[in-house]
């Protein structure tokens, strides 16, 4: 069995639809994993912030225009009445209830529930889209085995259970549709799983189901070796190990969901990236077998902050690092990069929500001070730490300020923190280095 993940940009159109028709009408029995339609899930947050700032009428409004767009969508997409009718009829009741939740107050029930909207619609119009071409295909819902625990980390086991259920159920299905991102929490309340969260689900899904592949469908021919909206002439990268592939999603690389990898790493099932709009195209594929050695790909992740924390007493004082970690895991704040030295550590956080707080906790017994507008450059490659040449890539950034450097945490990764007035100039001349100019 595989799974297929088709983002919003696949599911985007009539014409990406047919296309992702044509993808998994090919042989084979599949789960089929759908986001939002492009533009949806964007739509539902600003209802859901309208609502917040209790601006009922504006709210209402934006959800007449997003049911405008679904009715058109629905009329060009299906060429059977009666496909016709019973879609403008499932649209009509999720609008219906959008437009009631327009006057309720705001919570972050409510928030998940709006959202929840996008995913539920696109999976009910391409399960229709299919069964009008007497596809066999079987809508089933998230809700019905998509769990998390208390820690907010899928439920294996529940979600293992429904699923074999629900396929055992239907033994003479092809296809299942069902639906990315959206889950139920431990209290089976709706929730997330946040946003790019439907390349997660597949993986679980693969993970649970034991699939041979699972295939994240874009608008992309897989990962490439540099950022290509700052970088000119980027190459599609063929072949990633899980190692590789998870540093490059956790730092920038947009492409995936920086969980993806995890719950199919350790049954080795692969992972492969494909572009929709070029099916023919070999993409990206993620595996446990690593390649070669040296820089495979650059990634660059911004909105970072710096935060350096300075103490005489962390000299020889072994709970001063203790306590500093103590303060981000109260604030569910992580760490990306950290260094210390004999009387101060610095480290870095993508996530500055609590940054108030946690500043005044740490002032308690430490001078601190804080960066921001500060980007993480991630070179990744197998074994990239003990290649001859790595040492050459400090000569070509010499003009470049780095403030940090993380370098031997992982032999896959040399991460550097710079100000992000340099991103570009850092990105294009590392894209020189590694992979224009020949290594000597």
């Amino acid at each position: 069995m595989l799974v297929l993940k088709f983002g919003g940009t696949s599911v985007g159109s009539v014409e990406n639809m047919a296309n992702v028709k044509s993808i998994v009408s090919e042989g084979g029995r599949k789960v089929v994993v759908l986001s939002a339609m492009s533009g949806t899930t964007n739509a539902l947050v600003e209802i859901s912030n309208t609502i917040t700032e209790g601006k009922s009428l504006d709210a209402l409004n934006l959800v007449e225009a997003l049911n405008n767009r679904y009715i058109t969508v629905v009329n060009d997409l299906f060429s059977k009445q009666t496909f016709i009718d019973e879609s403008l009829e499932y649209v009509d009741a999720v609008f219906k209830e959008l437009r009631e939740l327009t006057s309720q107050p705001h919570s972050a029930f409510l928030y998940n529930i709006i959202v929840a909207k996008g995913e539920l619609l696109s999976t009910f119009m391409f399960s229709r889209f299919l069964q009008q071409d007497g596809i066999k295909a079987t809508l089933i819902s998230a809700f019905d085995f998509m769990r998390t625990d208390r820690l907010h980390e899928p439920d294996s086991f529940y979600i293992k259970q429904n699923l074999d259920r629900i396929l055992n159920e239907n033994t003479d299905t092809e296809i299942f549709i069902t639906q990315g991102f959206i889950c139920l929490d431990a209290d089976g309340h709706i929730s997330n799983l946040e946003r790019g969260g439907s390349d997660f689900t597949a993986s679980i899904i693969g993970a649970a189901v034991g699939a041979d592949e699972v295939q994240i469908w874009t608008d992309i021919d897989g990962f490439h070796n540099n950022d290509p909206r700052f970088v000119h002439d980027t190459d599609a990268i063929s072949h990633l190990s899980f190692d590789e592939a998870a540093e490059l999603a956790y730092f920038g690389a947009k492409i995936l969901h920086p969980q993806t990898v995890m719950p199919v790493r350790d049954l080795k099932i692969p992972v492969r990236i494909k572009n929709t709009m070029d099916p023919a195209a070999h993409g990206t594929l993620i595996d446990d077998s690593a390649e070669g050695e040296g820089i495979k790909a650059i990634a660059a992740i911004d909105g970072i902050t710096a935060i350096k924390i300075k103490s005489a007493r962390m000299l020889q004082a072994s709970g001063f690092l203790k306590k500093v970690f103590e303060i981000f895991e109260k604030y569910h704040t992580s760490i990306d990069m950290i260094t210390t030295s004999e009387i101060a550590v610095s480290l870095t956080i993508d996530d500055a929500t609590f940054l108030q707080d946690i500043v005044t906790e740490l002032e308690e017994f430490s001078n601190v001070s804080v960066d921001s507008h500060r980007t993480i450059v991630c070179l990744v490659g197998n074994n990239i730490v003990h290649h001859p040449d790595t040492h050459k890539l400090f000569q070509i950034l010499q003009d470049i300020n780095i403030r940090m450097i993380s370098y031997g945490g992982s032999n896959n990764n040399i991460s550097l923190l710079i100000n992000t007035s340099d991103k570009l100039e850092t990105l294009q001349k590392l894209h020189r280095y590694v992979f224009e100019e020949a290594l000597v």
